[in-house]
């Protein structure tokens, strides 16, 4: 599995999403948009060195990034609270899978979710509509790893 992670403001969200990943088994982060990169020691405060080990590239252009990966065929999966997208436990695991996740509280522009071939969400039972981004990537991680 590999993940997007567009236009993150937090630096400590961004090392949440590398630890994330190395919990389980990503094999490449794609930092796109404003989002920051290592090494920065906000990054590395929660990443707890798996900013070390997870390899990572940086992206100005995410639609091009989209385009590329959906070109060597691999599935991109934009991820959302949008309850109007498939639910996260309708859709099968895929290990192969590429994430998306973009920032709080805009999310990811209609162009974004309009190149993926998949749009998720995650259910909410309570009040709130939508999970701190790095707590929905470990969601969505273990959804889309579980066997």
């Amino acid at each position: 599995m590999k993940i997007i992670v567009h236009n993150i403001r937090s630096l400590y969200n961004v090392g949440a999403f590398f630890r994330n990943s190395d919990a389980f088994g990503v094999s490449h982060i794609y930092l796109s948009g404003y989002t920051a990169t290592p090494p920065r020691p906000e990054i590395a405060k929660t990443a707890l060195g798996a900013d070390q080990t997870i390899p990572w590239s940086k992206h100005e252009d995410v639609i091009e990034l989209i385009k590329e990966l959906k070109s060597k065929g691999e599935r991109v999966i934009a991820f959302e609270s949008d309850p109007s997208f498939d639910k996260l436990d309708s859709i099968p695991p895929d290990n192969d899978a590429v994430l998306i996740f973009g920032n709080e509280p805009d999310g990811l522009p209609k162009d974004i979710l309009d190149k993926a071939s998949d749009r998720v969400y995650i259910p909410m039972a309570g009040e709130k509509t939508s999970l701190n981004v790095s707590v929905a990537s470990g969601v969505a991680l273990y959804a889309m790893s579980r066997e």
